[in-house]
């Protein structure tokens, strides 16, 4: 059995036919592993993670969760399959308090109130400083918080694989820092599978398995992280 959870194929992605924003794109994401996709702004990183997803529908090549074809699948059918998008901007209902948030992740088994219950306290059990708060409106928190709501979130539906796209984006470098070892915790304890796309090259090459880097719309590089630790190989970092 292969430990590919996630394979983007020849993928030929873009917003107008004929104007494609990735091109031949290959990324395979394996079991229990980060992995990230690097490269300068505008090169068709998060276009990679909503086509995967299906905000966008690539016009070439295929998407396999599992071994699966899940191209042409709804999203809230993948979902189901196990797949979970965590975008860069904030999604988190503000008004709403930190444990409604949570529960909303619930909604796959919402008839299985036991099975709520458990999730719900498995999160305040990763994520303790959400557990005092959890009567408090989502938008009062810090932006670190607020990120664990998400992210707290995503995991109530029990996925198999995460797609995270710019995880610390506006975040200051203690909260950057906190959400870093969250992920790593997910993939290490928790052995879920990571697609992460991230500006903050460093901290990214720190946390993953396996780097993809593109250079527009391409493939440009693979291998493993440790192969990408001295920067000056890699010469698309200025």
């Amino acid at each position: 059995m292969t430990d590919a959870v996630l394979e983007l194929t020849d993928l030929d992605v873009g917003y107008y036919r004929d104007l494609n924003i990735l091109s031949d794109l290959n990324v395979v994401a394996r079991r229990g592993q980060v992995t990230a996709i690097l490269g300068a702004n505008g090169v068709g990183k998060s276009t990679a993670l909503k086509a995967a997803f299906g905000f966008l529908a690539p016009f070439k090549g295929d998407v396999l969760l599992e071994g699966e074809s899940v191209r042409d699948v709804p999203t809230h059918e993948k979902i189901l399959k196990g797949l979970a998008y965590i975008p860069q901007q904030p999604g988190v209902f503000r008004d709403m308090t930190v444990e409604e948030n949570l529960l909303l992740g619930g909604w796959t088994f919402r008839g299985d109130r036991a099975q709520v219950r458990r999730k719900l306290e498995a999160n305040y059990q990763r994520f303790p400083a959400l557990r005092d708060k959890r009567r408090q409106a989502t938008g009062e928190l810090s932006g670190g918080q607020q990120r664990m709501v998400e992210i707290g979130r995503t995991l109530m539906a029990e996925p198999k694989m995460l797609l995270v796209d710019e995880p610390t984006a506006g975040l200051s470098k203690m909260l950057a820092n906190e959400v870093y070892v969250m992920l790593t915790d997910l993939a290490v304890k928790d052995g879920l599978t990571i697609l992460l796309v991230d500006q903050e090259i460093r901290q990214a090459l720190k946390i993953a398995d396996y780097v993809y880097v593109l250079e527009l719309g391409r493939n440009k590089y693979e291998g493993p992280a440790s192969e990408f630790k001295d920067l000056e190989k890699a010469f698309w970092v200025a």
